[in-house]
C-alpha cells in the first residue's frame, strides 16, 4: 500500500483519499488478505483516518493450548494532528490524553497504520470457545506434553519432589 503524501492529499479532489485494502500487511501474520476500506482526509491542521477492514489470523488458546481462526476485524477513526511550532497547538488542543501528530509536509503510511488498529483489536484473553474446558485432563494425568516444550520445567519439578519425598 502506498504511502500519502499529505500536501498532495490537501489539492486533491474534496481533500479525500478512499483506498480499496485488499492485500496482506507484512508486519501481520494473518490467512487471509486483509480487506476493506481506508478513508484519509485533509481537514485542515488535522488528517481524519478511518477504517473499516478485516482479516483472519491463528491465535493458540490460553486455557488448551490448540490452535484456533479468529477473525480479527476494525471500524475505527482517529485524528492525526498536524505539527506546529507547539505554542498554537497547545492553545487550540484541549482534549485529555496523548494526541497523535503528523507532520504537514510529510507522508501518511497507511499499512501501518492499519496494522495498530488491527493490533489494538487482538483479543487479549485467548479462548478457542466459550465451552473450552482447557487440557485434557486424562492425558495430563498420564504425563501426555505432545511437542509443548513448556511442559519440561514441569515434569522436572515433579520428579524432583517425588524423589526428595521417597525415603
Amino acid at each position: 500500500m502506498d504511502a500519502i503524501y499529505i500536501p498532495q492529499l490537501e489539492k486533491a479532489r474534496q481533500q479525500t483519499e478512499l483506498i480499496n485494502v485488499n492485500e496482506c500487511l507484512t508486519s501481520l501474520d494473518s490467512l487471509t488478505p486483509v480487506k476493506g476500506q481506508l478513508k484519509a482526509v485533509h481537514q485542515g491542521n488535522y488528517l481524519q483516518v478511518s477504517a473499516q477492514v478485516e482479516t483472519i489470523v491463528t491465535l493458540t488458546c490460553d486455557r488448551c493450548l490448540q490452535q484456533y481462526n479468529h477473525r480479527l476485524a476494525a471500524d475505527v477513526a482517529e485524528m492525526l494532528w498536524f505539527e506546529t511550532d507547539g505554542a498554537d497547538l497547545e492553545a487550540e488542543i484541549t482534549l485529555e490524553g496523548p494526541v497523535e501528530t503528523i507532520s504537514p509536509q510529510g507522508y501518511f503510511e497507511p499499512d501501518d497504520w492499519l496494522y495498530q488498529q488491527l493490533c489494538l483489536q487482538w483479543p487479549q484473553c485467548q479462548i478457542c470457545s466459550s465451552d473450552c474446558k482447557g487440557m485434557d485432563q486424562e492425558l495430563m494425568a498420564t504425563g501426555y506434553q505432545g511437542n509443548d516444550h513448556r511442559w519440561a520445567a514441569l515434569e522436572a519439578l515433579k520428579r524432583t519432589l517425588v524423589d526428595s519425598q521417597e525415603p
